[in-house]
């Protein structure tokens, strides 16, 4: 159960954040300029639920080279990244709730990621929250067929949905 009192600190401390501090935090979420910037600008937020609803609006849709420029901050799905980030801990934190995979579907995972950056020339990117591995390893594959504009969508919604829930994570 999250602390409410601990919640309205930090969104307060974010709220009245300089503009530097904030900018800093929110890149770790989505390393977005537009979006960061949208999301300064929208400031001070009521709630958390409203700083991530207005995140989740912020950068849709975002273009191919804010994909490519976001996608740069994240490791391989299914490697662990040994980066001292404030990015990296968020990727270690969302694939470490994946818990182990078995040797087979590790073994498919890379095979996939190879392939996937061989047709589409960028990291596979999905929200690992909520997923199993078998989950990830069957949208891999799905999402391996997808023509490249329909991927390259995809691939921005999925950064959209990881940017909100790090923010969330950030601010409660």
């Amino acid at each position: 159960m999250w602390n409410m009192e601990a919640m309205s600190v930090a969104l307060a401390e974010f709220n009245s954040a300089p503009d530097e501090q904030a900018r800093a935090q929110l890149r770790s979420c989505l390393n977005v300029a537009r979006w960061i910037e949208r999301l300064l600008e929208a400031r001070p937020f009521a709630s958390v639920d409203a700083a991530v609803e207005s995140a989740r609006h912020a950068a849709h849709p975002l273009t191919p080279g804010e994909i490519d420029q976001a996608l740069a901050d994240h490791p391989r799905i299914g490697e662990r990244t040994e980066a001292e980030s404030a990015e990296a801990e968020f990727s270690r934190r969302e694939q470490a709730g994946l818990g182990e995979a078995d040797a087979s579907v590790e073994q498919r995972l890379a095979a996939g990621n190879r392939a996937y950056e061989q047709r589409f020339g960028r990291v596979f990117l999905i929200r690992a929250a909520g997923r199993s591995h078998e989950e990830i390893l069957a949208e891999l594959e799905r999402r391996l067929q997808l023509d490249p504009a329909e991927e390259l969508e995809i691939a921005g919604e999925q950064l959209e949905q990881i940017a909100a829930l790090r923010l969330e994570g950030l601010l409660r």
